[in-house]
Formats: structure tokens, C-alpha cells, sequence
């Protein structure tokens, strides 16, 4: 989607400036893997307009491959409005009822789309967009089999989106053909009843999943795999802007998880790329260089000099 955020502080109903960006959980996701280095391609789809094209344009500009992204000439690309401030509630506003995105099709998700690639990212909002886009899903995930890719899935509920019954019924079984899953507490308690605790472990045993990641509400997080559990804490930072932190830390853990890195280490970066995010305004501005998490991961666990001299 375009983004389109307020001034800092004002409330949305208030603000009369307002900067453009764009929003978007996997191309998020996509942003902060190609920051770090990574090949990454986004398949999704805008209108054929202004805001499509400035859309391409920035996900071009952070080094993302937009090969298989689509422009639709008769649906608008998605809007979102949103105010920003630290210490109250973010009014988030999005536009995109029968927006360019929520007519992904199968049709779209080709073998081609998915050749050599390691890791496929995919989350809840797509399949709650439209029966059409959760098809897409579908068929992406059985691409992704198929070339040998693994899953990643994170539920980002969105309760603008569907009721809880909807949520529970399109997307619950989505996380148990994930390999890698990465969600919030509240969203594991939602989709799969009981503690987040006990539904990480019951996907580890039923689903196909081999590490589940599950981001609490104070801030900690917890991996679980087949041969244990890791535990981290936040890094205290000044927050400006908390949107956008938990794709941040799913671009950290991936980038970890792509390197090979152990669980400790994949949870020390997803938490400092999370961390350097929520310190700038809008999604993506924060999200660092491999070189920058590696001097900011220092400075916190180190208490090196914070000014990179």
C-alpha cells in the first residue's frame, strides 16, 4: 500500500501534513532482508497509477526485486493513513477494499516466481484481503514445497480485517503448514486457543513447523525448536514510532536464520533490527544496513560508544 503519515504527535483527524512512504507487512519484511543484504523478490500488485508506481519505485530503490509484481489498470493500488506518536494509540486507517492487492490470484504465483529461492515469507493479511488472495496463498505455499523453499508465516492479525471466527478458520490452519513461524502471543492464543507456550509446542509436535517464534506482550521473545527453548529480552531504546517493529524483527530472524546463525544469536538480531526500527517514523526508515545492526547489536550488549566515530 501507499502510506500516507501524519506529522509526529498530531492525530490523524487533526493533521494537515502528512509524508509518503509505503506500508505493507511483506514488504516490509522484503525492505529490511534487502538491507541486510539479502536477495529478495516481493510478488504482489498495485493499480496502475501514481501511487502504484511510486510504490515499485521505492521497494526498486531498497534493492528488491519487483520482476513478478503486478500493475492492474482498473483497481487502485491500497492506502493506508496513520498518525504516529510514542505514548498513545496509533489511529490506523486502511483503504483497500477492492484495492490492486486484494486480487491477487493464483495465477500470479508461478514455479518460475519461486526458483531458487531459500525462504518464502508470507502473512495472514494476504489471505484475509479475499477468497481469491487466500487462494493465492494457498498456492503459494504449495509452490514453495515444491521448490524447495521453506515457509516462513506470520499471523499479523488485523481485526480491521475479519472477526476472530474469520481469522481462526482462514488463517489458523496457514500456521501449521509453516516451517518457520513467527507470531505474537495474543495471536497464537487467538488462532489456536490455550497459551502461546503450549501452541508452540503443539505446532512443533502436529504442524510442520521446526522453530516457532513467539513475541510476547512485554516485549520478550521466545524461540522453541525440537531441542529446547531460547529466551530474550528487549533492548531499552526510546520508541517514536512502534509500527513496523514486528516485521523488523521477522526480517532480523530470517536474516540470522539465512546465515545459519544459532537461536540466541538469530533473537539478539531480529531484537536489535526491531529495536532500530521503532527509533525512526514509518515502517521502514529504520531499518538497518548489516553493518548497522552489527555496531548497534555491539553498543547494546557491549556498551560500546553509541557514535560511530
Amino acid at each position: 500500500m501507499l502510506l500516507m503519515l501524519a506529522e509526529p504527535g498530531m492525530p490523524l483527524e487533526r493533521a494537515t501534513h502528512f509524508r509518503r512512504s509505503v506500508a505493507g507487512a511483506e514488504s516490509n519484511v522484503a525492505a529490511g532482508l534487502a538491507r541486510l543484504g539479502h536477495w529478495a523478490r516481493w510478488i504482489g500488485r498495485v493499480g496502475d497509477d501514481p501511487a502504484g508506481e511510486a510504490v515499485l519505485r521505492e521497494l526498486r530503490a531498497d534493492g528488491i526485486d519487483v520482476s513478478c509484481a503486478e500493475m492492474d489498470p482498473q483497481a487502485p493500488t491500497g492506502l493506508l493513513l496513520r498518525d504516529s506518536h510514542p505514548h498513545r494509540a496509533i489511529d490506523v486507517q486502511y483503504y483497500r477494499g477492492g484495492s490492486a492487492a486484494s486480487l491477487l490470484s493464483p495465477a500470479q504465483i508461478t514455479p518460475e516466481a519461486l526458483a531458487g529461492v531459500r525462504v518464502v515469507h508470507v502473512t495472514g493479511i494476504t489471505p484475509m484481503l479475499s477468497e481469491q488472495a487466500a487462494q493465492a496463498t494457498r498456492t503459494l505455499i504449495e509452490r514453495a514445497r515444491q521448490a524447495g523453499a521453506a515457509v516462513s508465516f506470520d499471523p499479523n492479525v488485523r481485526r480491521k480485517l475479519g472477526t476472530d471466527h474469520d481469522w481462526i478458520r482462514v488463517v489458523g490452519p496457514l500456521l501449521r503448514e509453516a516451517d518457520l513461524v513467527l507470531a505474537g502471543e495474543d495471536e497464537l492464543e487467538l488462532l489456536l486457543g490455550g497459551g502461546a507456550g503450549e501452541g508452540a509446542k503443539a505446532l512443533l509436535t502436529m504442524g510442520r513447523a521446526r522453530t516457532v517464534v513467539v513475541k510476547r506482550r512485554d516485549h520478550t521473545a521466545a524461540a522453541y525448536t525440537d531441542a529446547g527453548q531460547w529466551e530474550r529480552p528487549p533492548f531499552e531504546v526510546p520508541v517514536v514510532d512502534p509500527v513496523g517493529a514486528g516485521d523488523a524483527f521477522a526480517a532480523g530472524w530470517l536474516s540470522a536464520w539465512l546465515r545459519g546463525l544459532d537461536e540466541p544469536s538469530a533473537l539478539a538480531e531480529a531484537a536489535c533490527v526491531a529495536a532500530l526500527v521503532v527509533q525512526a517514523p514509518a515502517d521502514t526508515d529504520g531499518l538497518p544496513t548489516a553493518a548497522a545492526r552489527d555496531r548497534a547489536l555491539t553498543g547494546f550488549t557491549r556498551g560500546t560508544d553509541s557514535v560511530h566515530r
